[in-house]
């Protein structure tokens, strides 16, 4: 059949210019399928290759956490200010406005409460649920060194290989028990597990002494845990020693929620992560943002 503008002389095939095939810069992710890079390029900003993921999904093991017993007055308003939530779906469908453009990751393991022994989880959800929530990730508890480290590791292989099989990629979340020792070759030890057994990236805590050595030995992106609440200063400089150390972003929750000035800590956070602000600037522009209310 001809062409339907076989009459128009001027036809642009620029046969002298190679077509361009665009690359995914993201670490260890070149090798992904279109629709699971598209999804990891919604959770990280393509322009620096990081993010900060909003961590809101604490409920799911400690109840109404404080900062979170009224999501819908205190987090919802901060959305627009992350570059992806990490929730729970049943907070997705009952508080987040489906409206939101923010990517979504979604809280997939569970079941023990703070009561019992926190490693004994099991997978809380499928992967079509997610997929019908249109999430850009999901994310698993990882106990490397639990009592049921095994059972968590299978998990996650699980929801990897589901993942695969539709183009949605899991975060692996490493988790220390209370007799854990919180040092560089814990965490290299339970990221290169993570990322060897098929997680896309991981979650994982910093600490003072060799995190370069935990990011340089994982694969895959390696997003900083916030941990629990400390001075503003401290939170800034973490995450600004996590990033110049190799970290792709920060996951954090209490440090932004719990803050006496939520939506300034967020874009503080933002500013050293993307912009590689100094903490005691980011620190400045806390304080003014916190003064204008």
């Amino acid at each position: 059949m001809p062409e339907a503008d076989v009459d128009k002389e001027a036809k642009q095939f620029f046969a002298d210019v190679p077509q361009r095939t665009p690359g995914f810069s993201l670490k260890g992710c070149g090798a992904l399928g279109w629709g699971m890079q598209n999804r990891m390029a919604r959770v990280f900003n393509p322009e620096t290759g990081r993010t900060v993921m909003l961590a809101v999904d604490h409920g799911y093991f400690q109840g109404p956490t404080t900062g979170l017993e009224r999501m819908d007055l205190t987090i919802v308003p901060l959305i627009p200010e992350c570059d992806a939530l990490f929730c729970t779906r049943g907070v997705l469908r009952a508080l987040v406005p489906a409206a939101s453009r923010k990517p979504v990751v979604l809280r997939a393991s569970g079941g023990p409460s703070i009561l019992k022994e926190l490693s004994n989880e099991e997978l809380a959800m499928d992967i079509e649920d997610a997929l019908r929530l249109n999430a850009a990730g999901i994310g698993v508890q990882v106990f490397i060194g639990g009592e049921f480290e095994t059972r968590s590791v299978h998990n996650m292989t699980r929801l990897v290989d589901q993942g695969n099989r539709h183009g949605m990629p899991v975060m692996a979340v490493t988790a220390v028990g209370r007799e854990m020792v919180r040092d560089a070759r814990y965490f290299r030890l339970a990221c290169r597990i993570c990322a060897e057994l098929g997680a896309h990236y991981v979650k994982t805590y910093y600490v003072a002494e060799g995190f370069e050595t935990v990011t340089a030995s994982c694969p895959v992106p390696i997003v900083m845990a916030g941990g629990k609440k400390i001075a503003e200063i401290d939170a800034l400089t973490m995450a600004y020693n996590a990033v110049r150390e190799g970290a792709a972003g920060v996951d954090m929750g209490r440090n932004i929620f719990q803050s006496d000035a939520p939506a300034a800590m967020l874009k503080a956070v933002s500013e050293v992560v993307h912009r590689a602000m100094k903490p005691r600037d980011a620190l400045a522009l806390y304080e003014e943002l916190k003064r204008k209310g």
